[in-house]
């Protein structure tokens, strides 16, 4: 049998990732030529770019992947249609600015795979950068702390703050949309969700609601419950939000957060929130239930953090991150009430904690 002969590389344009601090990273241009700017964070995930660069958390972001290559599985074809979930993505769209990767695979092996990294990055007009470091741009992140980078083709272009603006307001639908089922009657606050959120409640029949970031869902009769959840950028940008869920939980009505949701409910609850220096984003990130004292490996995704001090007492730690101490969750002593910062439905990344999906079926 003839071997099958590979076509040649294409010839790439060159160009340069930019830090703040003036480090630069050359490397080949490649998905849509077009200059980028936002702030430079890494994953660590082995596996699912398609899921993480469709996840809306990822919003103004450049995305550096510490796994040396990219694209060996191709790009499956993604729906349109919004009244249902993706089955494979996070949204019906790449939400990250940017790709950069070390080693980019241009002839992908996987029996769904209708194209390449390269090509639907290409479609969506988001640029990426291959044979860059990436062991090195990550040791200057976790050394230096998260930086404003952008991607420099043949022009330079501004700096590019993403937490200075509303991000949510940016990836939020913006009127309802209904997921009917047959069981409870759950309202999902759309902060940037992600799929498999919505994918995980339908599974057990619930009947959804997912309104926009700012809507009075204080005001809505009739529901068992609400899920806040994950999203982009900076928590205090999302002051609706924040207010009506103040008036859900004086209404003591069942509220689950997660990420950025987690984050909200602590807000709402009299915390504050801050920074991390280069956050949790990746699918082995260890986190110990401290009621329990058993541990789960998880996925996350998220720039900001809960500071546990400010908590009340009436809301219990109940997660805590095992690599920094940060907190990951918690569980309000008298109310309906929990958070959790890291990511139970996981995709990608492992399904160590799906059960809490369960737990907020009981609550209700």
């Amino acid at each position: 049998m003839p071997r099958r002969r590979l076509s040649k590389q294409p010839i790439r344009a060159k160009g340069a990732l930019v830090l703040e601090d003036g480090t630069r990273f050359i490397g080949q241009v490649f998905g849509y030529p077009v200059a980028s700017a936002g702030e430079v964070v890494f994953t660590t995930g082995m596996v699912g770019y398609p899921e993480s660069l469709t996840d809306p958390s990822y919003t103004g972001q450049l995305m550096v992947m510490t796994y040396p290559l990219a694209g060996n599985y191709g790009v499956e074809p993604i729906s349109k249609n919004p009244s249902r979930p993706q089955q494979h993505f996070e949204s019906s769209r790449i939400h990250a600015s940017a790709l950069i990767v070390s080693s980019l695979t241009m002839h992908p092996s996987h029996y769904r795979s209708a194209r390449t990294l390269d090509s639907w990055l290409h479609d969506e007009r988001i640029i990426g950068l291959s044979g860059i470091d990436t062991r090195a741009l990550t040791q200057r992140l976790r050394e230096h702390g998260t930086m404003l980078g952008k991607i420099v083709v043949d022009n330079e272009i501004p700096w590019y703050d993403p937490n200075k603006e509303n991000l949510v307001d940016k990836v939020s639908i913006h009127r309802p949309l209904r997921y009917r089922g047959s069981g409870k009657r759950v309202a999902v606050v759309d902060c940037g969700v992600k799929h498999g959120i919505l994918r995980e409640l339908i599974s057990r029949s619930c009947d959804i609601l997912r309104v926009p970031w700012d809507y009075p869902i204080s005001s809505l009769k009739g529901i068992d419950g609400v899920v806040v959840s994950n999203g982009p950028g900076d928590p205090m940008m999302a002051e609706k939000t924040v207010y009506e869920l103040k008036r859900l939980i004086a209404r003591k009505v069942p509220v689950w957060g997660i990420c950025l949701g987690h984050q909200l409910l602590a807000l709402a609850l009299g915390a504050t929130t801050y920074k991390l220096p280069y956050g949790h984003r990746g699918h082995n990130q260890p986190v110990e239930d401290v009621l329990t004292r058993h541990a789960y490996i998880t996925s996350q995704n998220h720039g900001f953090a809960v500071r546990e001090s400010t908590l009340p007492r009436s809301a219990a730690v109940w997660f805590r991150n095992l690599n920094d101490g940060t907190h990951e969750g918690f569980k309000h002593t008298s109310l309906p009430v929990r958070g959790v910062q890291f990511h139970p439905e996981a995709c990608p990344g492992p399904r160590d904690t799906e059960f809490l999906f369960d737990e907020f079926m009981k609550l209700l």
